[in-house]
């Protein structure tokens, strides 16, 4: 295939091939579970002209964001702080107030725009995904129920839309036309706005074995070195840039039109420099990696079939676990339930490894003797929430970057 960045037919170079899997977000319900799951490959390769990494097109788009797309952000308690802390840094950095006019694309359950909301500053959500949108306007969120690109932001802007600032986070590796999608900021901006967007950084996932965030659902892996390039390609450009800790190490990118008023950091400058040190134009850089990936399967499995005696469950129905537990072929006889606190996931199955989901209630019903948290990055977050497993000697585990027993 082509570059879906540069459109380049030089030869791809393969990243990682995890096999064959169901997408990480397709849920079953108990109906389905006589019915065959559809398994696509899930490989992921470079592109040696402009250093994007990205999957193979096996999937469209519509299939991964159905209405039955079960992730909402509000289910994590520091993701929600993340999000407010952000807003009180956007609102006070760049004097936003209740003349200014925001838009988030991929806005979610409304998550964020509630602080925008609480604040009195004017918003609209852009969400293509039906559940998400519909909690979002339960908010009092007005949300557009449409997948963003060129011809939204067309329609948008005859409309009379000119925001000062928009918010992408946690989207841009989820759009398969990234150009089609980066246009679309470059059309509605307003001539002196902000575009920030969130997404977790190329670096963190090699240098911390992160290869479990790679799923359909995610089309790209990004650089600031790809990034620089795609957006100047749409006439946009980085201003600033921050690392920030959330999903195990993202980037926060502060953009605007090219040759925008905003004074460019030495924060970009910077982050380019450690990338160019670290190898990133570099193709040995994207060839090491499937080797990570194979030496956690197996420390996964060694650990699955050491402790085949004892009770071992999961906590967290992520993508992440799923991709995971379908690399390693793990079905229920390893691991009997997962539990999660978002409701539309309880008595449905993980896909691919057909893993009941259940309410916490199962803990401490059965009381097991290993939890597995599959979203590793919210490990803080739910030791405190598990506190009481310690009452039974349960220990938490987690397998990213390396297997670690959690007392």
């Amino acid at each position: 295939m082509n570059c879906r960045s540069c459109n380049s037919s030089t030869e791809n170079k393969e990243f990682i091939n995890l096999g064959t899997s169901p997408p990480s977000n397709a849920f079953i319900n108990l109906g389905q579970l006589e019915q065959a799951e559809i398994h696509y490959p899930l490989k992921v390769i470079v592109c040696q002209n402009c250093w994007l990494v990205q999957t193979q097109d096996f999937v469209k788009k519509e299939e991964l964001f159905s209405s039955e797309y079960d992730y909402h952000s509000s289910f994590s308690s520091s993701f929600l702080k993340h999000a407010e802390d952000y807003v009180g840094m956007m609102i006070s950095r760049f004097h936003l107030d209740k003349k200014s006019f925001v838009i988030e694309v991929a806005s979610n359950d409304g998550y964020l725009l509630q602080n925008f909301k609480n604040n009195e500053i004017n918003h609209i959500g852009i969400e293509p995904t039906l559940s998400s949108a519909k909690i979002a306007e339960q908010k009092g969120i007005k949300t557009i129920n449409e997948f963003f690109g060129e011809n939204l932001a067309n329609k948008l802007k005859e409309q009379g839309f000119s925001p000062d600032l928009m918010v992408a986070n946690n989207v841009l590796a989820h759009v398969p036309d990234i150009n089609d999608f980066l246009k679309g900021f470059r059309i509605l901006i307003k001539q002196d706005g902000i575009i920030t967007f969130e997404f977790p950084h190329l670096v963190s996932l090699v240098s911390n074995n992160q290869f479990d965030t790679i799923y359909h659902e995610h089309f790209s892996y990004i650089s600031l070195t790809a990034l620089n390039i795609m957006l100047k390609r749409n006439n946009l450009e980085v201003f600033d840039v921050e690392e920030i800790t959330v999903h195990g190490g993202s980037l926060r990118v502060f953009c605007q039109l090219l040759n925008g008023p905003k004074a460019i950091t030495n924060n970009v400058k910077n982050i380019l420099n450690k990338e160019t040190i670290l190898g990133l134009n570099n193709l040995k850089y994207y060839t090491q990696f499937q080797d990570k990936a194979i030496k956690i399967k197996d420390e996964f499995l060694e650990f699955l079939i050491n402790n085949r005696h004892k009770k071992i469950v999961g906590y967290g129905a992520a993508a992440k676990g799923n991709t995971l537990m379908n690399y390693a072929g793990v079905k229920s006889d390893y691991i009997e339930y997962i539990v999660d606190r978002n409701p539309s996931k309880i008595n449905k199955f993980t896909p691919g490894s057909r893993i009941p989901i259940v309410s916490e209630d199962f803990l401490l019903e059965t009381k097991p003797n290993f939890i597995i948290v599959f979203p590793w990055n919210l490990i803080d977050e739910i030791k405190s929430q598990l506190y009481y497993v310690k009452e039974w000697d349960c220990k938490l585990v987690t397998f990213i970057p390396t297997t670690q027993i959690h007392g």
